[in-house]
This record gives structure tokens, sequence and C-alpha cells, in this order.
């Protein structure tokens, strides 16, 4: 009978906040909160500290709200390159122990130590090994998840904080997971918490015991995935430290200095984002089949629409068009809009040959994706506003400062 797997899950306790402390100690065992500038739409909580978040401060709470909440508060700028720093330094320590990392945004990361385990001891004592050297080394907390599997690791590291451990195993799991809110689980988000509110879902033991193939006619291969999951039979490995994933799709997005009123402003920040989207294709040499766009109004729910294109393109302009349509053709209007993403979705190389359109003018996308390629030298020569859509001048509620977007890698599959 093959042996379980030995999985962490390491998330940095406050992680902003704690590289803010660590670097100036007169902040410690204070209520500080790491926010973006009062002067745009990012002026809102990035991370909180312990203290803080015992005042009621929530990150994503606009400055003025929280100033409101905890009238001592103190407010600092992001520091991205010092976090960046600290997290690979962090990384540097779990690598220590295995090749198996695969990190999920700058602060939190999955382990695989089961090759390990022979060397260093079993999976809680390499945890309480790592809790303890990334205090001493870096001045940073960690909580950590020890289980037999992924889904089962993360949880464990939000259900003790900050810097502690928790274990789960297959023998203890339905005692310890079971009673726990469904919206706990990895990938139950807000409106698939809500969907299964609707059928009285609202513990992860009550979707474990939910009937399979309710779950599937109900959510789709997701609710199929997540029954797996409370079930804890979750099989996704821990990638390895130079594994690269597959290119399947690129986005970009961006939350508006302010909010989007007219379809015009919209198709502005639509075509500002595609001239980022169509120079990773080229750097990837792949083109897109279909458009993805995610719409999220200025009371943070959020819509997504996709369609496939005619041909596969590179073209920003294409892209850019078919995002437009499929915003102006969906979006009633009811909220403005706060942030916007386009993602070119359904990739293939480049070079794959094409069946060609009947009325398709195949002259004139020649010239079109020559007059594209001539653009990209410029910019690469000259830098990305060197040129640019006559439609981009004069005022625009795209931010300029991409500081606060961080790409979240997926998680891996057997």
């Amino acid at each position: 009978m093959a042996h379980d797997r030995a999985i962490l899950h390491s998330d940095l306790n406050s992680f902003y906040a704690s590289v803010e402390t660590m670097l100036n100690p007169t902040l410690r065992d204070k209520a500080i909160a790491v926010c973006g500038s009062t002067e745009d739409r990012h002026g809102i909580v990035l991370a909180k500290s312990e203290k803080a978040k015992k005042a009621g401060i929530k990150t994503g709470m606009v400055n003025w709200e929280a100033r409101q909440k905890c009238p001592g508060l103190i407010m600092v700028p992001p520091q991205y390159e010092q976090y960046l720093k600290y997290s690979k330094l962090t990384r540097e320590i779990y690598q220590r122990y295995t090749d198996q990392v695969e990190p999920y945004g700058m602060d939190e990361c999955w382990l695989d130590v089961t090759g390990s385990l022979g060397v260093c001891g079993s999976a809680l004592s390499i945890a309480e090994e790592i809790r303890r050297t990334t205090r001493e080394e870096l001045g940073l907390t960690v909580s950590i998840g020890v289980s037999y599997n992924k889904i089962f690791a993360k949880l464990g590291s939000d259900m003790k904080k900050p810097d502690a451990i928790t274990v789960i195993n297959r023998d203890d799991f339905q005692e310890k997971v079971w009673p726990l809110p469904v919206s706990d689980l990895f990938y139950v988000g807000r409106a698939t918490d809500k969907k299964l509110s609707r059928y009285g879902i609202k513990t992860i033991g009550e979707l474990a015991r939910a009937q399979r193939d309710f779950l599937k006619s109900t959510l789709g291969k997701n609710g199929e995935m997540l029954w797996f999951f409370a079930n804890g039979d979750d099989q996704s490995r821990v990638m390895k430290n130079d594994f690269h994933s597959p290119v399947k799709s690129i986005g970009h997005g961006t939350t508006c200095i302010s909010d989007l009123e007219t379809n015009d402003e919209v198709w502005k920040v639509m075509l500002h984002l595609t001239q980022d989207i169509s120079h990773r294709l080229r750097v990837h040499d792949m083109k897109t089949n279909g458009v993805q766009i995610t719409v999220k109004d200025n009371t943070l729910s959020y819509r997504q629409y996709q369609m496939q294109l005619p041909m596969a393109t590179q073209s920003p302009m294409e892209i850019a068009s078919a995002a437009r349509y499929l915003f102006e053709n969906n979006y009633d209007w009811h909220t403005f809009v706060r942030a916007v993403t386009v993602r070119a979705i359904n990739l293939e190389p480049k070079f794959m040959p094409q069946q060609l359109m009947l009325f398709d003018d195949a002259a004139r996308r020649a010239r079109l994706e020559k007059l594209d390629d001539t653009i990209e030298i410029i910019r690469g020569r000259f830098g990305k506003w060197s040129i640019y859509s006559a439609s981009l001048l004069g005022s625009m509620k795209a931010s300029g400062d991409s500081s606060h977007e961080v790409i979240m890698p997926g998680i891996m599959y057997a």
C-alpha cells in the first residue's frame, strides 16, 4: 500500500506589515497598515498587523474608513522590492528541505517533503524547523499546515495564526475539517458559497456528504472537484522549483483611478490593456483564438464574458475590439465600473496553419500584421509609450502604476 505524501503549506503572517515592522522596529506591537496612496483608487489597506486586525481593520478597506475604525492606526506605503526580497529569502529556507516548492503569491508556498522524511525527520519536525529558522534568520513568522494533500495543508495554515502549526491527517480530517464553513475550502469563492448556501450546504462536511452528481450538475466540473476536496481526495502535485507552467492564457487588468462611467471610457482602458497582451503574445510566439473580459463594478461584484474569434490573432486592436463587443453587448450599466481585465484565451503557436475565411481580406490582414510588427520594434527600441493609438491621448482612467499587480500562479494537477 502506498504511503501518504507529506505536504506543507507555509504562509507568512501579515507579510507586508511584518516586513515593515522588521525593517522599522519602532512599529512593533502597534496597529499598522500598509496602504496604497490616498491620491488614487489604490488608497486601500493592502495588509495589516495583528493589532490592527484586532481593531477591525480589514484588507481592502479604504484608507479613510480604516482611520475612522482605528484612530491610532499608523499607515505606511508599500515597499514591493523589500517584499520580493524577503519572499525569495523565505523560499531559500524552504529549499533546504525539498526541491518541490510551489509558490502561491509572494507569501505562500506548498512544499512536498515526502522525499526528505528519512533525512530530516517527520513532516511536523520539518515544519517546526522551518518556523524557527524563518523567525531567527529573517525576523518573520509563518503559519504552517501539515497534511497528506495540498488542499488540507492550505486549510491547516489558515486554522491557527500567527506563528503556529496545524496537522490534518487522513484519520482525523473529518473531525477537524468537516465542521468548518464551506467558504474556508480552497476554490470556494463568494459566488460559489452563496449558491451552495441556497441548497443548505454551509459546512465542508455537508459538501462532502452531498451527492457528487448533484454538485456536478449545479456547479459543473468545479462542483465535482470541490466534492473530492471536501472528502480528502486531492491528488494535485507540488511543482518543482524549476517548473514553468505552459502558457494557457495571457491577461492584463487594472483598477481604475476613478469609476468608468461610459462605454468610451471602458474602451480606452481595454485598448490600453491589450497593448501589453499583444506584446506578451509575441514574446511567447502565440496567437489567441478567444477573448475573455472580467468587469468589477463599484459594489465589487464581478461579471465575466468570453467569445471565440473568427481567426487567431496577436493584434491589440482586434483583441480590444472583441473585448469592447463583449462589454457593450452584456454590461447593463446599473453600476459604474471600477476594474477591467482582458484575457487572451485558447492560445496556439503563432505559426500554426489556419483555415482562411471566404470573405477575409488576406492582403489587408498581412499589411496590418506588418504594421503591428513595426510598432512592436519601435516600442522595443524607444519604450512602450513611444507610439500608441491616438484614441489613448488625453484623459484615461487606467492607472499607470502596475506595482500593485501580482501574477498568481495556478495550482498544478496530475
